[in-house]
């Protein structure tokens, strides 16, 4: 394998070049395209300062740089953003900031006065790093997309997990469960997908405690019927298990769940281990750690579609065509 990918019709080269938050990910995406990652030298100072070079010229090459904003976050973004402003100085002809999972999503919208919009912030970011292009996988919102004044690749592992879940259960026993109203579009992208019933959790999270939520009610007919409940992420379990608690007492035969991000913060393993759960399913956009790699966790890979759009930005493709025509 090549550090880098010539096009010998019109002679662009294209080079990868990953940081140290998702190692694993971006060998994977490597393997896919048949190309090495660019060397590369990553360390912190001893105040905290990180510190990035690379170890092969750049100079009119189109770069993607991935980077998956998992914890501690603000280390990894720091890092991303450094990858970028050392792209551009060394003179790369375009630059793509890859992130898996992009951090600060889900502030993306004033609730409250004086709060602000990080989202946009660190799309901002970017930008003046030197990103000419943003590739994330499911936004938390779609109106992220607008924060950053460039061309945005939104790719959907929707099909991943489709594919696999439908491998999984009887189609004609199979309901898909929103578990909010925020995610009802989602849900019904899914219900479209698989020719399934809809069914919604009605909830209100309790102002006055982070990460607490209370299950209302349940909309839909869940009795007797494998569930699947979906969702972009799973942070700290608390309102997925709810969900599946709710589902569970209205008589669900079985409960499957199925996210994108597996962010798995503070209590969410043991909550999931413990839930009447059967299965979880996840993509690899952030690392797993062994310890939390429980009996009931599927983890599957998203490095084949990020390799495939990759592809498509470099031959000057489409990107949306890779979600055409699914089934």
């Amino acid at each position: 394998m090549s550090s880098g990918i010539i096009s010998h019709d019109t002679e662009k080269r294209m080079v990868l070049v990953s940081g140290r938050a998702h190692p694993e990910l971006a060998e994977a995406v490597a393997r896919e395209l048949n190309c090495e990652l660019v060397p590369t030298s990553a360390y912190d100072f001893a105040n905290g300062e990180v510190y990035v070079r690379f170890a092969e010229s750049v100079r009119g090459a189109f770069a993607f740089c991935l980077q998956s904003h998992t914890a501690p976050i603000n280390q990894w973004i720091m890092e991303h953003l450094i990858m970028c402003d050392a792209l551009k100085r060394a003179s790369a002809k375009s630059i793509t900031a890859i992130a898996p999972f992009y951090g600060y999503a889900r502030q993306d919208k004033k609730h409250r006065g004086r709060e602000p919009i990080s989202a946009r912030l660190v799309a901002d970011l970017f930008e003046t790093a030197g990103a000419d292009r943003l590739m994330a996988v499911d936004l938390h919102t779609a109106q992220i997309q607008g924060f950053f004044n460039g061309p945005v690749d939104h790719l959907w592992a929707l099909p991943i997990l489709t594919n696999y879940v439908r491998t999984r259960v009887d189609r004609s026993r199979l309901t898909i469960v929103s578990p909010d109203a925020g995610r009802v579009r989602l849900a019904d992208q899914w219900s479209d997908r698989l020719g399934a019933p809809l069914a919604i959790i009605h909830k209100r999270r309790d102002p006055k405690v982070a990460n607490q939520v209370k299950v209302h009610e349940l909309v839909g007919e869940v009795e007797g019927r494998a569930c699947v409940i979906v969702d972009d992420m799973i942070d700290t379990a608390g309102t997925i298990v709810q969900a599946a608690e709710a589902l569970i007492s209205n008589g669900a035969a079985q409960v499957i769940v199925a996210a994108t991000h597996a962010v798995l913060s503070g209590p969410a393993v043991d909550r999931l281990k413990n839930s009447g759960i059967s299965e979880i399913v996840v993509t690899d956009t952030l690392p797993i750690e062994e310890d939390k790699r429980i009996d009931k966790l599927t983890v599957l890979s998203i490095a084949p579609l990020i390799a495939r759009a990759i592809r498509e930005v470099f031959d000057d493709g489409s990107v949306t065509s890779l979600f055409d025509g699914n089934s």
